[in-house]
């Protein structure tokens, strides 16, 4: 069964309340669409990353986020996760408080998993995935697809 790793953004957006902003709102529906119809097609698995961004901010939203992934297996910590999230950093020009989005893509090489699902299009959008694409080729490292759950429903069908 193909593997993908759940971002931060994933859980935020299906345990929010609804949005007023049509492209949110859009967003919340989409997540939720493939939590409830497509997951099961799926390897999920989130990282201690996750878990420590899912538990920050108001305790009511964060107990939510947290139950929503709660069960979803944890991938562990690892030196070289930490050695390639440094290097991402520099090679994606990520500032220093978007760093944790290193991590999860460096969890996701690291692992070998197939998807990361995530709205994160500021850091993890095309451009920063043609040079990701590019760096771990010429290492011969894994990429992961960088996705929306819409575009992973729209691919899948």
């Amino acid at each position: 069964m193909p593997s993908i790793y759940i971002e931060t953004t994933i859980p935020s957006l299906a345990t929010s309340k609804p949005s007023r902003d049509i492209i949110t709102a859009g967003r919340q529906a989409s997540t939720l669409l493939f939590w409830e119809t497509e997951r099961h097609k799926y390897d999920l698995y989130i990282s201690q990353y996750i878990i420590d961004e899912c538990s920050l901010g108001d305790s009511e939203a964060a107990e939510r986020r947290l139950n929503f992934i709660k069960g979803i297996p944890i991938i562990p910590y690892d030196k070289n996760i930490i050695d390639l999230a440094n290097t991402y950093q520099k090679l994606l020009d990520i500032p220093e408080k978007s760093k944790i989005d290193c991590f999860h893509l460096a969890v996701c090489v690291v692992a070998g998993l197939d998807y990361m699902l995530s709205w994160n299009c500021t850091h993890l959008g095309v451009r920063t995935f043609a040079k990701l694409q590019n760096y771990n080729a010429i290492h011969g490292m894994h990429t992961p697809l960088l996705l929306t759950p819409e575009a992973l429903m729209e691919m899948e069908d």
